[in-house]
């Protein structure tokens, strides 16, 4: 296969299975590879050891043997096993190369490559570019295919890009840090925040993980970046690219901004704010990196302005659920932290009542005080109902309630809410307390204003 054909015959250690793992395996073994996998996880006797087995991939279970590097050429690692894992420390000092799945991707996409990545909003800017292609392509020989941390395995999505198609791809950290020769066409980088530091060990390393999106980029790519971002815009300049700049307070004319109240690039006009279906100034950024990134790849204005009129987010990430006898409600459960959750009350200029609470990792929130101010009422549950009911209170919100589940605290919140009103779920928690991930809290979250009853009626 184009672009991975130096493999064939190698010997290729893959570390880690999960979905990149086993997308990994099959495209190695695919190309004539010699493959073999290796979990801490014991699958002996599993579906996946089935599955290997049939595709003639050895699988080596249970632990993470050094042996395994005594032949190994080359390892493909899943982005969750840390550098200071015992086996990739070896593999290192050995000089064994260790990369990540999205490596491959990017060697066997035949078609434009558009990569996004930042501390936050990645998901939404890239499902954002995604829809705005999709739509400007309607009709042409080229399609743009989405993939990355969203679902869809960039190694699996690679192998069906043509020449005339684009690869929207979400990277993270994780994954950038495990590249060599990653080369996206378009790379865009939103936000560099603390975070991830367990995995990285330094604030460094997690600047320089996210700063190999530009590393590989020639005169003939672009750099899509946040020019309010000192850390970012650092990262971007010192690439051979294209800059492509963008800034919420029209810090830039030479890309995209927001300047009278209207999104513009590069002097154009190309929709009013008050238009644009996505709250917040988060969602600014977002949508300023999207309009630059899809422009570059030929998007057509008409086609920006549909999809900004009709995108209302991500699930669980302020995603707009509807109204509820005229309460706007957002299902924000993927705000597992505190800034994500100011960010969110920010967003809102009608009264807001807030809900919010979860796993108590021994964090203050103290830093939250400023945003809970600017709230109608606040209903907090869960392990650090206390915690936040504290900082509420110095923020001065005079009308709080607390709850022991999530389900309790829905209809208490939305009983002190009226028509025209914003319910908004913004934990500022993990959501491990009560339930397996944020995306199960949010689907609950859903479920109970479903069944809500008029507090009027």
């Amino acid at each position: 296969m184009k672009g991975i054909d130096w493999l064939t015959g190698k010997q290729v250690l893959v570390l880690g299975l999960a979905k990149s793992g086993f997308a990994a395996a099959k495209l190695l073994k695919k190309i004539g590879a010699k493959v073999i996998v290796n979990d801490a996880k014991n699958l002996e006797g599993t579906k996946v050891e089935k599955e290997l087995t049939e595709l003639g991939i050895n699988l080596v279970s249970g632990d993470h043997p050094l042996s395994l590097l005594d032949h190994a050429e080359y390892i493909v690692k899943n982005p969750g096993i840390p550098y200071s894992n015992p086996i990739t420390k070896e593999a290192l000092s050995r000089g064994i190369p260790v990369v990540t799945e999205i490596e491959l991707a990017g060697f066997i996409c035949k078609g434009e490559l558009i990569a996004i990545s930042g501390s936050n909003g990645k998901t939404t800017t890239t499902r954002l570019i995604h829809a705005i292609l999709k739509e400007s392509m309607k009709g042409e020989t080229g399609a743009p295919h989405l993939a990355g941390n969203i679902g869809n395995v960039a190694c699996d999505i690679a192998q069906e890009v043509h020449e005339n198609d684009i690869m929207v791809t979400e990277v993270s950290s994780f994954q950038l840090k495990g590249t060599e020769r990653f080369h996206p066409r378009t790379s865009v980088l939103l936000n560099i925040f603390d975070a991830h530091l367990d995995y990285h060990g330094t604030r460094e390393d997690y600047e320089k993980s996210k700063g190999k999106l530009f590393t590989n980029l020639t005169s003939k790519d672009h750099a899509v970046y946040n020019v309010e971002d000192p850390v970012v815009k650092g990262l971007a300049e010192e690439s051979d690219a294209a800059l492509i700049p963008f800034s919420v307070s029209g810090m830039t004319r030479s890309g995209a901004y927001v300047s009278n109240h209207s999104f513009y690039f590069k002097g154009e006009e190309i929709i009013p704010v008050h238009e644009v279906m996505l709250p917040g100034k988060h969602n600014h950024e977002n949508i300023l990196a999207a309009i630059a990134a899809s422009i570059l790849h030929g998007a057509d204005i008409a086609a920006i302005r549909k999809v900004l009129r009709e995108f209302s987010g991500i699930e669980h990430r302020l995603q707009y659920i509807g109204s509820r006898y005229g309460r706007k409600v957002y299902n924000d459960s993927k705000a597992t932290n505190i800034l994500s959750t100011q960010k969110a009350i920010e967003a809102f200029h009608a009264p807001t009542v807030l809900i919010a609470g979860g796993l108590d990792r021994g964090n203050s929130f103290d830093e939250l005080i400023p945003s809970l101010s600017k709230v109608k009422a606040a209903v907090f549950y869960g392990e650090t109902k206390n915690k936040l009911v504290q900082a509420a209170t110095q923020a001065g919100v005079l009308n709080i309630k607390t709850a022991d589940t999530l389900e309790k605290a829905v209809p208490l919140a939305f009983e002190e809410t009226d028509p025209s009103d914003i319910l908004l779920l913004s934990p500022a928690c993990a959501s491990w307390d009560q339930f397996k991930t944020f995306e199960e809290r949010g689907e609950a979250f859903v479920e109970i204003i479903n069944h809500l009853k008029d507090p009027n009626a």
